[in-house]
């Protein structure tokens, strides 16, 4: 879409917030947003999705609905200050705007922003622009709430390796305005001969020409990041080695400290496994940084964010939670769910359950995949599928 041409109808958005009494004496509140006709505008409001939303177990009070339904692939999500959803997909060659229209908790209308793009997995938003990474390539498409119909882009770096195993990427803007971009490692597991793999990297967006400067190595494969709203510093997730058995290594959640640290890939995984094949070329445990919290072998955990919102209660404030994708070779599948942790210090404890029911533990069948997590502003939480294809919205009542 990116030569489609831009129409004059000017979009203009009207903001309707309301409040509702909960019992905890919290507020909630909705948006009503009016969107612009176009050729690339689909209505999903009476679409319907294959989905067991029954076998979801969830703590008391709380409740899980869909939110949007066909978005194939769905996978990262950012949200605009004004409650637009954006959506990217790895397996597919799109990404998509997700609008409430009408503010009853449930989506309406989906713009499809681009097509034909090299697995646009990553998606964020400042300042009015929505951020879009490709393989090898960051794009920008300028002033996106007013250009829902007609979205063009403009590319903004263009210098990432193209190798697309591990090559999908998680983005989002750090408390330094840079925006982070992970590059997994080209393999299973292999010591890349170039230093951007198996790192985090950021880039300066703003900048004339900007660069990748690597910000941490020894990071297998992040796809999800977010900063600790008290101190600053960021965690991520990354997905543990293949090939070492059902139940080792552990994937990991990782707290960073400063620029350059390096946190074990390949040489060590989970901060105490040495591998078997490049571990005599590192050095010892020690050298490394040990995760923060060890999440289960072959979990995939993937997006995660603190939550920060006022609709759940107080407990989970400031909580990392995490989507864990699921095994895909794991003779037992693990994963399939929504974890919590709570933040102590330099670690992450206390991890509990929080949504689990996509896999039928008994016949190992997973009907669901989670992939990402997004607070919206009334503090709810949205929730990605991308085998369902599928956008779910959990909330709290106080009874």
């Amino acid at each position: 879409m990116k030569n489609i041409s831009r129409l004059s109808l000017a979009f203009g958005i009207g903001i309707t917030l309301f409040t509702f009494g909960c019992n905890q004496n919290q507020k909630s509140e909705a948006q009503t947003l009016n969107t612009p006709d176009g050729t690339n505008r689909q209505d999903i409001s009476m679409t319907t999705a294959d989905v067991k939303l029954d076998k979801i177990k969830l703590p008391p009070n709380f409740k899980i609905e869909v939110w949007a339904a066909d978005i194939p692939n769905a996978r990262q999500l950012a949200i605009s200050e004004d409650g637009i959803v954006f959506v990217g997909n790895r397996q597919e060659d799109k990404v998509y705007a997700v609008i409430d229209e009408d503010g009853d908790g449930k989506a309406d209308t989906k713009f499809t922003l681009a097509e034909g793009l090299n697995m646009p997995n990553g998606v964020a938003y400042k300042d009015g622009d929505l951020y879009v990474a490709e393989v090898s390539r960051i794009l920008k498409f300028k002033d996106i709430k007013n250009n829902l119909n007609a979205p063009t882009y403009e590319v903004v770096y263009d210098n990432y390796p193209t190798e697309t195993h591990h090559g999908w990427k998680f983005i989002a803007f750090g408390p330094d305005g840079k925006l982070y971009v992970p590059v997994g490692a080209p393999c299973n597991i292999c010591e890349p001969e170039k230093e951007i793999f198996a790192s985090i990297t950021r880039l300066d967006v703003d900048s004339a020409n900007p660069t990748a400067e690597v910000y941490v190595h020894g990071v297998r494969n992040s796809v999800g990041f977010d900063w600790d709203p008290n101190t600053g510093d960021m965690w991520f997730t990354d997905n543990g080695r293949d090939m070492m058995g059902d139940d080792v290594p552990n994937c990991e959640l990782n707290h960073v400290t400063e620029t350059g640290q390096h946190f074990g890939y390949p040489y060590w995984h989970d901060g105490t496994v040495k591998d078997p094949e490049f571990g005599s070329k590192g050095g010892s445990a020690s050298d490394y940084v040990a995760p923060a919290a060890k999440l289960g072998a072959h979990v995939a955990p993937l997006g995660m964010r603190f939550y920060q919102g006022n609709m759940f209660p107080d407990s989970y404030q400031n909580r990392i939670i995490v989507a864990k994708h699921g095994s895909w070779n794991r003779s037992k599948k693990s994963g399939y769910l929504i974890t919590s942790l709570k933040v102590n210090g330099a670690n992450a404890t206390d991890e509990q359950n929080f949504a689990s029911g996509w896999l039928d533990e008994k016949a190992q069948e997973a009907w669901g995949r989670p992939v990402d997590v997004q607070e919206m502003t009334d503090g709810s939480l949205l929730i990605s599928d991308d085998m369902a294809g599928v956008i779910y919205r959990v909330t709290y009542t106080e009874k």
